[in-house]
């Protein structure tokens, strides 16, 4: 029995996957990302959806259901206007909303999410509620299935290995394939659809990755890989620990290092200048509507700066 579980466990050690494409001449990189030619008009406070989208925090929600799928806890709500809602409550309800704006404004595919401090809800356990991400269920938005790191349409691309950067300056390490979704987005007056493909359950981000002895052994997701949610521990690890030529390594300790190997300091650099771009002001709303209090924020922004400035500097001749 020793020798099978050493030889089992040596095995799994070994089996690394790769990353590989599945593009064709079909496939359209607007489906991943498009280029934000208007990055530095976007609301970061309101997002995507819009303030016209956003929840109210005055009118209390029906409940629906309890959802104890995944890390946090959450229901599934309905507003007075019968629209229906996740909430995600726990740590991952701010660090989701406050890396989706960000992604959403370089240029990358998030669905509306918002952050309500206080709410209340009919039913269920009634009254009034912790803080917690409201996303809505549209009707224009189906999902209509997942999609891999590690196979997928665009891993030859320069947006595709940008989102790589842009999740580990957030240090986002929860990399399973069921928090990444392919939409079918239905035009209400046309009734033609596109696809688009999103990262989309953000919420362990905005602490630091680890890498727990076991998965020397055992590199399954389910042994964790960090924190969430953490402005110390965000604080406390780099970002690039080394460079040689376009290669290049960083600090992030998980089980995704083939993930990391298809990143070149070109691509560093591209998505260092797509963030650049943000001003003070969208910053600072990004996290505003997240419900951050100003001091953690300033500490939240000014660490994924600095991280800017290292992969802008590999672009200096």
């Amino acid at each position: 029995m020793v020798v099978v579980t050493v030889v089992l466990a040596t095995t799994i050690a070994c089996m690394k996957p790769h990353v590989r494409t599945t593009l064709d001449h079909s496939t359209d990189i607007a489906q991943l990302w498009q280029e934000p030619l208007d990055l530095e008009q976007r609301d970061l406070f309101q997002g995507v959806g819009g303030a016209p989208l956003a929840p109210s925090p005055s009118t209390p929600f029906e409940f629906v259901a309890e959802d104890r799928s995944g890390y946090s806890p959450g229901y599934d709500v309905r507003d007075a206007e019968g629209l229906a809602w996740s909430v995600k409550l726990g740590r991952e309800a701010q660090p989701e909303v406050a890396v989706s704006r960000l992604l959403w404004a370089i240029g990358y595919h998030q669905p509306a999410i918002y952050y309500l401090s206080s709410w209340t809800m009919t039913g269920g356990t009634g009254g009034l509620q912790p803080p917690g991400r409201f996303r809505p269920d549209l009707s224009t938005w189906k999902v209509v299935g997942d999609w891999s790191w590690y196979e997928n349409n665009f891993a030859n691309t320069r947006a595709f290995k940008g989102l790589v950067v842009a999740n580990l300056m957030m240090n986002n390490w929860d990399w399973k394939t069921s928090n990444n979704k392919i939409y079918e987005i239905r035009d209400r007056d046309s009734r033609e659809s596109r696809r688009i493909y999103v990262v989309r359950d953000l919420g362990a981000s905005l602490g630091k990755t680890s890498f727990p002895k076991l998965l020397d052994w055992f590199p399954m997701r389910g042994l964790g890989q960090g924190s969430r949610n953490d402005i110390d521990d965000f604080e406390s690890q780099g970002f690039i620990k080394r460079v040689e030529g376009e290669r290049i390594d960083f600090y992030y300790r998980g089980i995704h290092q083939s993930v990391l190997e298809t990143v070149s300091r070109s691509d560093v650099v591209w998505t260092s200048r797509l963030m650049a771009r943000l001003s003070d002001t969208q910053w600072h709303d990004a996290f505003r509507a997240a419900g951050y209090p100003d001091d953690q924020a300033r500490r939240f922004v000014a660490k994924i700066k600095t991280k800017v400035a290292e992969g802008l500097k590999l672009g200096e001749v």
